[in-house]
């Protein structure tokens, strides 16, 4: 028999606590992401959003087996060494292979992707996926892709050299560039937009 007994009004949640909440039956599944301490559920996706997202891993793993630089994940658990009270698991990831130390590990990676892809759902909040794109780089994510679509849009975020958040837009008829992330790679986006009508 398992005793939990860990109030679980307004407290700071950190990595540890993670076996404990996954005793919890609301967050049994594990689904769910801690955000400056905060817990954080998140619902299972819907069609489109599912479809989107595969289309991007699809071609992200290519890229990947083309050119050995890393690996393509998918609602992996990431954290900054320095931050253990936020665990995020984006919808699609790529981090380099020279910072993975193994490869093969079961545990969250200690390290924040290069490049975390959202899919914003129809109920995250707009300004939701904004703080979420801000917290990836400011924890040493180098890209971020915001994919919107109801917009039929991919808000391109990092930033700059004095730290401020920059956004370019790519519409549905433009391609997203790996720039020197992931370097060669181009998407067109007519390509990841073009069922989800």
């Amino acid at each position: 028999m398992v005793v939990l007994d860990r109030p679980r009004e307004k407290r700071k949640y950190c990595l540890a606590d993670v076996p404990w909440l996954l005793q919890l039956p609301e967050y049994a599944d594990g689904r769910f992401e801690l955000i400056e301490g905060k817990v954080v559920a998140m619902a299972p996706t819907g069609l489109s959003h599912g479809r989107q997202s595969g289309y991007i891993i699809r071609f992200l793993v290519e890229y990947a087996e083309q050119t050995g630089l890393g690996v393509v994940t998918t609602d992996t658990g990431y954290y900054a060494a320095d931050d253990d009270a936020t665990l995020l698991g984006p919808d699609v990831a790529f981090i380099r292979m020279d910072r993975l130390d193994d490869p093969d590990s079961q545990q969250f990676v200690p390290a924040m992707p290069d490049l975390a892809v959202e899919v914003k759902s129809p109920n995250d909040s707009y300004a939701g996926a904004r703080r979420k794109a801000d917290l990836y780089l400011r924890r040493g994510s180098r890209l971020v892709w915001l994919v919107l679509p109801e917009r039929r849009v991919v808000e391109v975020c990092r930033l700059d050299d004095a730290g401020g958040l920059i956004i370019d837009t790519v519409s549905a008829d433009g391609a997203l560039s790996g720039e020197d992330v992931l370097p060669g790679f181009m998407l067109e986006l007519s390509r990841v937009f073009s069922q989800a009508r």
